[in-house]
């Protein structure tokens, strides 16, 4: 039988790289809350009988958010055989609040002390022989990132588990709360044979409700036991739980101030200068403006930029002339030939000529995500959003689906609040994913090459749509309320590891190309056949096709926003199956191997059927409109009803029409 051994901390305190280092996993280290949403297994590496569960990240075992209920569900039911708590040596007192929780618990505890190289740089001494006697379990000083004291952590981890070396109780709080809990734990103890007394009566005078419901305590017990509780709130003229939380920072305290020592506890740190211009009321926004436009002005138009001449040449002159060469000389039928050519390589390569401009813009997010910087971002959101009432809890998801709406969508679950919950999941699919961007790539450069803020502008139209929809949605039953609370500790600013950062690109980027080579392929091959073909399945020009058939029908509808071709409508229609496609629609009909910004065929096609202003709204429904399949998937999932799933898709297609609409007719007025 395997070891189970839980990996357990606080967002940011290098959990998740511990975690890849020890099993060798090549999972996203991420640098914001709740990235992290459901335990994940993996072997320990030269342990093969010990598994190491990677918890969420949390900042204590209350059962508020889904990351705490599944980790303490985890912790009280699961009883793994022992448990590492990472503790951010950098902020070593934040970190010791859910370890002090931990130690109630009676399960073997060692406290893996890291980023104790950043510690020392800030003049933080750690002493960890006297931490460890003070609390009564085993402390060790490591480094995730280089791996420094991992091997230490290992073997003691795995010692206690194997010997269930329970930590010692020497948690004590002041007199007449001991006095309480002992006479709590007396009452409550019938209850709870499973589970430790400490634990249980520390969660009882907190007025734990999960825990009094799963206990089934008597009313008499329960009125016995409320008495007791409040007599020790009127004397400190406070509620159960800030007793508590308090009397475990005094606890803390008490102990820090034998093993620590802060040569430089009144300097102002590094992260905190930073920090006084990028989170400043007046600057942050303009700043997180600026970095996104040169995001995408380097990753587009520059660096980017250079790459497309090698994948024009690779999918048009490689692949494309290749295969149009083999099969005319094995005398392939002409229809075969198309499909091929036109069809799977003319869509396919439409949306793959665009993955190196892709995989810059995923590297330069990755590195905002790991260095601290998109942390600090969400704390500008929440003071921006909560004037319309919505919380920065909201931006996270939102954030996460920057690389795609559907992990963004489920990352909503972290929302504890259900009305901020199914708001926020109607709302994150605003915020540009990676398969829009080849969208508005493709119409920059062919409209718009001389202006770098337009593709940068769909960011700032989606959380302008955010904050509309808040304002508009919280007026009616459906949504009102308060939002809830945001409470997120800043991580320290780091230099991220370009290994993190590559595998994150890669990851993106993978998840990209895997779609491009299913999904994409099968539409595009689709596309082609409906282009090709009458209802009487002749061979035809594209304007007697199945498809010119549809899309003439389907057209009078986007004729007020300006692109009323048969064409474009189908491209709008298949980009619900994967935005992706919209693109490869256009490769498919016009012919191309490849989509460049400098490729005239492409510029002539597209100027045929747009105007700048009509362009500019296309992008703007796509940004908008109803998500693909697999995040309407996501919304169903996590909604839990049709109902709630058809009024987003309704809400998300209206405002991208009205809004698409609004562009063109004053666009096309102010124009003339």
């Amino acid at each position: 039988m395997k070891l189970k051994i839980a990996l357990i901390g606080n967002p940011n305190c290098g959990k998740t790289t511990m975690y890849n280092a020890i099993t060798g996993s090549t999972q996203y280290v991420g640098n914001w809350p709740g990235v992290t949403v459901e335990k994940k297994e993996g072997l320990i590496k030269g342990h093969k009988d010990a598994l190491l569960v990677d918890l969420p990240g949390i900042y204590s075992l209350s059962p508020y958010s889904l990351e705490e209920r599944i980790t303490r569900d985890y912790l009280s039911d699961g009883k793994p055989d022992a448990v590492i708590n990472i503790v951010d040596s950098t902020n070593i007192e934040r970190g010791l609040y859910l370890t002090t929780q931990l130690l109630e618990m009676d399960i073997p505890v060692l406290v893996a002390l890291n980023m104790t190289d950043a510690a020392d740089k800030a003049g933080i001494s750690i002493n960890e022989k006297v931490l460890s006697e003070k609390l009564g379990c085993r402390a060790i000083k490591c480094s995730a990132s280089d791996g420094t004291g991992l091997g230490e952590v290992l073997s003691n981890a795995v010692d206690i588990a194997v010997k269930k070396e329970k930590p010692e109780q020497k948690i004590r709080f002041r007199d007449e709360i001991e006095t309480a809990l002992q006479r709590i734990s007396s009452m409550a103890s019938q209850f709870s044979a499973e589970h430790p007394s400490r634990w249980v009566s520390v969660n009882l005078f907190s007025r734990d409700a999960v825990l009094k419901e799963h206990l089934s305590i008597n009313n008499d017990s329960l009125l016995s036991i409320d008495k007791l509780i409040k007599a020790c709130e009127e004397k400190s003229d406070d509620d159960s739980e800030s007793i508590i939380a308090n009397e475990r920072y005094l606890f803390i305290d008490r102990v820090l101030s034998k093993a620590l020592t802060d040569s430089n506890a009144s300097n102002v740190s590094h992260s905190d200068r930073i920090d006084s211009v990028v989170t400043n009321r007046f600057l942050g926004l303009p700043i997180f403006f600026l970095i996104m436009w040169g995001v995408y002005y380097v990753s587009i138009q520059t660096l980017g930029d250079m790459t497309i001449g090698w994948t024009e040449t690779f999918f048009g002159d490689w692949i494309g002339s290749t295969l149009s060469g083999w099969l005319e000389a094995s005398h392939a039928a002409e229809w075969l030939q198309g499909l091929v050519v036109n069809g799977i390589v003319g869509g396919v390569g439409a949306v793959m000529g665009f993955v190196p401009q892709l995989m810059i813009l995923f590297f330069f997010i990755s590195f905002l995500e790991d260095c601290g910087y998109m942390a600090r971002v969400a704390f500008i959101m929440d003071r921006l959003f909560r004037q319309f009432g919505l919380s920065g809890k909201s931006f996270i998801p939102m954030l996460v689906g920057t690389g795609c709406s559907v992990p963004g969508i489920m990352a909503c679950r972290t929302i504890e609040n259900d009305v901020d919950r199914k708001l926020t999941i109607i709302l994150t699919p605003f915020i540009p994913c990676g398969a829009k961007l080849p969208v508005f790539a493709l119409f920059a450069a062919a409209f718009f090459p001389e202006q770098s803020w337009v593709a940068p502008s769909m960011y700032m139209i989606g959380i302008g749509m955010v904050i509309l929809s808040g304002i508009v949605l919280k007026k009616t039953p459906l949504f009102s309320g308060d939002p809830a609370p945001f409470v997120m500790e800043l991580p320290a600013y780091r230099m991220p590891r370009i290994k993190g950062v590559a595998i994150h690109m890669w990851e993106r980027a993978k998840a990209f190309m895997i779609k491009a080579g299913t999904i994409i392929f099968a539409a595009a091959g689709l596309i082609w056949f409906l282009q090709a073909f009458n209802w009487s399945l002749e061979m035809v020009d594209a304007g007697e096709s199945i498809l010119a058939s549809i899309g003439g029908v389907i057209a009078p509808i986007f004729v007020p926003l300006g692109f009323g071709t048969w064409q474009s409508s189908m491209a709008v229609v298949t980009g619900f199956l994967a935005k992706e496609v919209v693109v490869a629609t256009y490769g498919v009909l016009f012919g191309l191997g490849e989509v460049a910004e400098d490729n005239p065929g492409l510029i002539a096609n597209i100027s045929n059927m747009f105007t700048p202003v009509s362009a500019y709204a296309f992008m703007v429904f796509t940004l908008l409109a109803s998500p693909c399949f697999a995040a309407l998937g996501a919304i169903r999932s996590e909604m839990k009803s049709w109902k709630w799933t058809f009024f987003a898709m309704a809400w998300q297609t209206g405002l991208a029409y009205l809004l698409a609409l609004a562009i063109y007719q004053i666009g096309s007025r102010i124009a003339a």
